[in-house]
């Protein structure tokens, strides 16, 4: 799981990279990986607590 969130961040960095130089043509993209991202990170969460 730690490797999916690593590359999620990666492709969030490759998108506002993209954005920032005017390269982007689907702006909505940033919002998902975030939400992506926010995801992996709750899962993750759950699962150390339950662990616990």
């Amino acid at each position: 799981m730690s490797k999916q969130l690593e590359d999620a961040y990666q492709e969030l960095f490759n998108l506002r990279f993209r954005h920032a130089t005017r390269q982007l043509a689907n702006y909505s993209e940033i919002p998902k990986v975030k939400k992506k991202i926010a995801m992996m990170k709750t899962i993750m969460r759950e699962r150390e607590l339950s662990g616990e």
